[in-house]
């Protein structure tokens, strides 16, 4: 039945609350006790056939949307069909066999089954399986259904069918992100740069098709270049029955074994998101520094894969897309005085252990990919796997062979228990170098991770790997010199930069690496972050070191930074050391206070490079609309160095938006003036048309109210449905339950929507629409008379043009929403043909922006 969720009169529950809960006190103490109608009205013909409620049953049988409960965890909600138990006098739902399986239910061992029960459209299950009950919350509309765990599938409370999976619609997309940058300075003049990602998509039942580009653009006094860059394209499709994941054409290996390399081929490799969160075994996060406002640019493989424009003061980098999920980083950080810092954030897996039993694989085949001219593109074939035995053990192996290098990997994992978690595998490699010298060379790694919480130390991952001299990788092995570097030209200074720096007649030695935290009391943390590789015949080395400490006082945060980078084949070493402490306004405000500031932050931020260079900057930041969606951040600075001083001043404004998400920033140091303006969003294509949105991920859910327009969507901040009803989900969480709710108070008077949640379980890339019925129209409170009285109490009501229905209150008063101008209902008080009758209403023109329109009916 349809529940409206805006404030209306209250008649319609009221005295029959008092009705039902009467009744079935009534039916607890004595069986088949009539219940008198005069508890509701002096006639008794006034009041519907209250037949069903005096035998303990709360609502009419028919079809409700629930939220399905098993064994006390959520599952899904869905819509089920409720029919009356007349042995037990109760509503029960009315589920088959194998919905009863997509719930967890293992048909297997349940002995008493034939053809015929399970072809059944609803199977007995509470008969068939002792101490099986269900209980259906009519208020909350929550349907629970308690089985011995014994007749349920061994699977973590979290499990969730793979029938309940969403594979999608079929639609098309295209993902946007631009930015456009100009800088002007007295002595150089006026350069732009510009940067536009577009990553599209095509969707047809279970298959993917995904494309990559970016366009680049740069323009100086000195030089003028404009250029498109292909990164990716591929097609892919979920395994389901394996768990598993083919991906056709542009593609990156597995990075448990080896370090991952972008190639052209076919992998097929185990997926661990489709397993529950209970059955579940790192991502790379980039921590830096910025000594001005500065663009960011992270390469991978030779990709630029993200920018970003960031404030002064440390940053953290946590929503990279690449064209793979692992390998190393490069980092660029171009500041607003036209000076830069590379780095490099290396990534390595945790120590691989595997759940008891589960094997995981990855098997790739095809061409070496780079966007580096200096490499070669030789075929190649990966293989690795992984196996988890018992008592914590995990063995894993793998293999990399092309006609200039082949390698063999083996190792093996063990948990420790209170001692942590330890791997360490070897690894043999024959390598071919352009200057067609052979190599041999062996690999040890060794990789620990331990969380000493009693302590509040956490160490995520410490890893070393040390490699013999012949030792080289595949990716080594396809440089076309023995030495060789880029060079990055700064269009605003003119400044050359060196990077994606090698040399192969210095092979890697070892390589350290660590990760870990230490809480100090309850006020902060400190953090330590770094790597460091060494080459054989010479001192020179890569570093990446990080040390923090960070914390809170009440709502107060703060943090200091130390870091060092250095890279091996060039001499220059950047350290610097940061400090920073925002303190909200509300801070210093009553918790209910409505100012507009009770949303901003003072902040204080101080960078030194070590080098006798210090920038100062001061500002305020926050949010602003009723959504906080529109963000700001206001800074003056102050630098100081051994030349002299100087100002600087910088604003920026981010607004996310229904239909994308608009950046814009100023910043002025010392005449060195800088504007940037970036926006980036999403278009959808599918049956119903095309709909905007804000960026899109990999998954998304499409909402289709029609003609609810301008309607907020819960906890997603700026998304609204569009002038048709239509809007998108960005985010999405692949083969999870997700919830979609409307936000009720933002309906328009003349719109009412029977059901404002639903919740899908999409796989990965799919785009999975959710559908809200809606009817567009006046609500109504409509008096029916029927023989010169008012209708019964307790009769039921229904639109002939829809499935709108109500029930009948006090003096024959009936609520219906979304009705248009003059219509028809039908009524029933009881199952004789004297007890139903119709009536027609009709109503003038009216103004939609009131809330409640009236209108009397007799009905015949």
């Amino acid at each position: 039945m349809k529940q409206d969720r805006h404030q209306h009169p209250s008649f319609r529950i009221t005295r029959l609350v008092v009705c039902l809960s009467l009744s079935s006190v009534s039916h607890s103490v004595f069986a088949d006790t009539y219940f008198n109608p005069r508890f509701l009205s002096d006639d008794p013909s006034a009041v519907a056939s209250l037949s069903n409620f005096e035998k303990g049953i709360e609502a009419p049988p028919g079809t409700y949307r629930v939220n399905i409960y098993v064994n006390g965890s959520y599952t899904t909600n869905k819509e089920v069909n409720f029919i009356i138990n007349k042995n037990k006098n109760r509503l029960e739902p009315c589920l088959s066999f194998e919905q009863l399986q997509q719930l967890g239910l293992n048909g297997g061992s349940i002995n008493d089954v034939s053809k015929d029960n399970v072809a059944e459209q609803c199977f007995p299950f509470t008969d068939k399986i002792k101490d099986a009950t269900s209980t259906f919350d009519v208020g909350t509309q929550k349907l629970s259904l308690n089985i011995p765990q014994a007749y349920m599938q061994s699977h973590g409370q979290d499990y969730i069918s793979p029938e309940l999976w969403s594979e999608g619609i079929p639609a098309a997309m295209v993902n946007y992100n631009f930015t456009a940058n100009r800088s002007s300075t007295q002595s150089v003049g006026t350069s732009d740069l510009a940067y536009l990602n577009l990553q599209s998509g095509i969707n047809l039942g279970a298959w993917r098709l995904r494309d990559n580009t970016a366009w680049n653009y740069s323009n100086s006094n000195s030089s003028h270049d404009s250029n498109w860059q292909h990164i990716n394209t591929y097609l892919e499709r979920d395994i389901i029955p394996l768990r598993s994941r083919l991906t056709l054409g542009d593609s990156y290996t597995d990075s448990d074994i080896f370090d991952s390399v972008n190639f052209r081929g076919i992998k097929l490799a185990k997926t661990d998101s489709m397993l529950p969160d209970s059955e579940r075994g790192y991502a790379p996060v980039i921590h830096g520094i910025a000594h001005t406002t500065a663009v960011v640019t992270v390469r991978q493989n030779g990709y630029d894969v993200y920018q970003s424009t960031v404030p002064a003061g440390p940053f953290v980098i946590k929503d990279i897309y690449s064209a793979s999920n692992s390998g190393d980083l490069q980092v660029t950080v171009k500041e607003a005085d036209g000076s830069v810092q590379n780095f490099t954030i290396p990534y390595s897996s945790v120590p691989l252990l595997q759940r008891e039993g589960y094997l995981k694989y990855n098997l790739s085949a095809g061409e070496f990919r780079s966007g580096n001219n200096q490499q070669s593109q030789p075929d190649f074939v990966q293989a690795s796997f992984l196996k988890g035995l018992s008592s914590g053990w995990t063995i894993y192996s793998g293999t990399q062979l092309s006609d200039h290098y082949k390698s063999f990997n083996t190792g093996v994992g063990k948990n420790l228990g209170q001692f942590g978690a330890l791997s360490t595998d070897l690894t043999y490699a024959k390598t071919q170098l352009y200057d067609n010298t052979d190599h041999t060379g062996h690999s040890l790694r060794i990789l620990y991770s331990k969380a000493l919480s009693r302590f509040g130390t956490n160490i995520q991952v410490v890893g070393y790997r040390y490699s013999t001299k012949g030792y080289y990788s595949l990716s080594d092995s396809t440089w076309k010199a023995m030495n060789g570097y880029s060079v990055d030209t700064n269009t605003t200074t003119g400044e050359n930069t060196i990077v994606d720096a090698y040399n192969l007649n210095y092979s890697k030695k070892g390589r350290f690496q660590v990760s870990l935290t230490q809480q100090a009391g309850a006020l902060g943390t400190i953090f330590a972050t770094g790597s460091e590789q060494t080459y054989w015949g010479t001192d020179s080395k890569d570093q990446q070191w990080q040390l923090g400490y960070s914390g809170n006082i009440t709502d107060i945060s703060y943090s200091l930074t130390y870091a060092l980078t250095k890279t091996a084949w060039v001499s220059d070493t950047d350290k610097s050391i940061a400090f920073s402490i925002s303190i909200p306004f509300s801070h210093f405000m009553q918790s209910n206070t409505q100012s507009i500031f009770r949303n901003a932050s003072a902040s204080y931020n101080m960078t030194n490079d070590l080098k006798g260079n210090s920038i100062y900057q001061t500002g305020v930041y926050g949010t602003l609309l009723a959504e906080q969606n529109l963000s700001y951040n206001i800074q003056k600075g102050y630098n100081q160095s051994s030349s002299g001083s100087s100002g600087s001043t910088s604003a920026a404004l981010y607004y996310r938006g229904g239909y994308g998400n608009t950046n814009i920033n100023y910043s002025d140091n010392s005449g060195s003036r800088q504007v940037y303006f970036g926006q980036s969003g999403g278009i959808l294509f599918h049956s119903q048309g095309v709909t905007f949105s804000q960026p899109l991920n990999d998954t998304m859910i499409l909402v289709r109210a029609p003609g609810a327009k301008n309607v907020s969507i819960l906890n997603q901040t700026g998304v609204k449905t569009d002038w048709r009803g239509y809007a998108v989900l960005p985010y999405a969480t692949d083969y999870r339950n997700n919830r979609v709710a409307l936000d009720t108070h933002s309906l328009a008077n003349n719109v009412d929507i029977e059901n404002t949640v639903d919740t899908v379980v999409p796989t990965h890339g799919a785009v999975v629409a959710v559908d809200f019925n809606t009817h567009i129209g006046i609500k109504l409170l409509l008096t029916l008379t029927h023989k010169g009285k008012p209708l019964p109490f307790g009769s039921n009501v229904s639109a002939t043009d829809s499935a709108n229905n109500s029930i009948v209150g006090d003096n024959g008063q009936v609520y219906l929403a979304g009705m248009p101008l003059h219509g028809i209902v039908k009524a029933n008080w009881g199952d004789q043909p004297d007890q139903q009758c119709t009536a027609s209403y009709q109503l003038e023109k009216v103004d939609t922006r009131n809330t409640l329109s009236y209108a009397t009916a007799e009905c015949q």
